[in-house]
């Protein structure tokens, strides 16, 4: 992408989410910057074509075929193409068009159409961190190919990319991401045992999607993290470290070979970092609310209980193994994330589950892609299993 062009085409996949949505309030405020030509969702149908009447896209995709005819029917008096199913969506990532991917998808499916707008030389604004868990070597391998940018768009990732802007010649020696602790930050093994998956849901600092909101109760999201940052930032897992910082204004630190520390802070808000991926490497003005140290006269800082939520050890070990082992930790996770949500197990039964997960699924050192939606799709049916069988 030409980077010093204005107007830059964006493509959104999963644009109904949580960051799809924020990512359109973004644009929506810079219209002399961002056209949307791309707008896709798996299922929420009702919100995709009021979104594609408002920014009026090229092309929208609704990945649910059934879904079609009534996308299609309600957009008829549209001059915009639909298409539904996966295929679809992965070919839409790659159209001559676009100049930048926002790929906000929940969860493995974002990794397929992913790796298919890398391939088609398109630059990554990356919100599905799962892409990098599942397949973290493919991605940064392929991007390289390409000479794509990945432009991070978590919070703690943008950080960490902020803060090494004009530090090139200055590799960091640590890398520490922080974490709010989530809903159930200092609870004990005995109050976990009583939590639903609605008092999950209530994370006290950020909005999100109930998968990731879980994820973030387990702490998993944060292990997540640590693989993604290991991908973008070139780090093993020994120099990165998660620090629990429940108010959510420093978003990461980098550490230097000096000693010196670099970190970058704000007010939680996730328009923040989407708007600085979509216009990097510019800085463009926003009504964002700012800071006041006064609001915030202490800053805490503290270990994670790894004990308690052993779904952040699991993800150091399964990064530690290497292979298709991060890969195996995400399917697995996201089959147990959906029984919880169910109401099929307790919080607590998901580490265990995981771990067994891992234990039986089958390890490969050097996996490709096939080897990788290999991969999820038999450890999804070892996990479900699992679940099924629990006693």
């Amino acid at each position: 992408m030409d980077r010093k062009k204005i107007k830059r085409n964006i493509a959104i996949l999963g644009s109904t989410g949580s960051i799809g949505s924020q990512a359109l309030q973004v644009i929506e405020t810079h219209p002399e910057r961002f056209q949307v030509e791309v707008l896709t969702a798996n299922n929420n149908t009702k919100l995709l074509v009021a979104q594609a009447r408002k920014f009026k896209p090229n092309v929208v995709v609704i990945a649910n075929e059934d879904k079609y005819h009534e996308v299609s029917k309600l957009l008829e008096d549209e001059p915009i193409k639909v298409y539904a199913g996966t295929e679809a969506l992965n070919q839409v990532a790659g159209m001559d068009t676009i100049d930048i991917v926002l790929t906000a998808l929940v969860g493995y499916a974002g990794l397929v159409p992913t790796y298919h707008a890398i391939n088609a030389g398109k630059d990554i604004a990356l919100a599905n961190k799962e892409t990098l868990v599942a397949a973290g070597h493919l991605i940064t391998e392929l991007a390289v190919e390409k000479g794509v940018h990945i432009l991070p768009v978590d919070s703690e990732h943008s950080a960490i990319f902020q803060c090494l802007v004009g530090e090139s010649m200055n590799p960091p020696e640590k890398i520490y991401l922080t974490c709010s602790g989530g809903p159930f930050r200092g609870k004990t093994w005995k109050e976990l045992k009583k939590v639903t998956w609605k008092d999950a849901l209530d994370h006290p600092n950020w909005t999100m999607g109930s998968k990731i909101t879980i994820d973030s109760a387990s702490l998993i999201n944060k292990g997540f993290e640590m693989i993604e940052a290991h991908w973008l930032f070139g780090l093993p897992s020994g120099n990165i470290d998660i620090i629990v910082h429940p108010q959510s204004i420093i978003h990461s630190i980098v550490q230097f070979t000096d000693g010196s520390m670099k970190a970058q802070m704000g007010l939680p808000d996730m328009k923040l970092p989407i708007q600085y991926a979509l216009s990097y490497p510019q800085r463009i003005p926003s009504d964002f609310p700012r800071f006041n140290f006064a609001e915030y006269p202490i800053l805490n800082f503290e270990p994670p209980d790894t004990k308690i939520f052993r779904n952040l050890a699991l993800s150091f070990e399964a990064l530690d193994r290497g292979g298709n082992m991060p890969c195996i930790l995400n399917a697995a996770n996201e089959v147990v994330v959906s029984a919880f949500l169910q109401g099929k197990i307790e919080f607590l039964d998901m580490p265990g589950l995981i771990e067994e997960a891992m234990q039986k699924s089958s390890f490969i050192e050097h996996p490709d892609l096939k080897d990788i939606i290999w991969s999820n799709n038999e450890t999804r049916r070892v996990t479900n299993l699992l679940v099924k069988n629990r006693k």
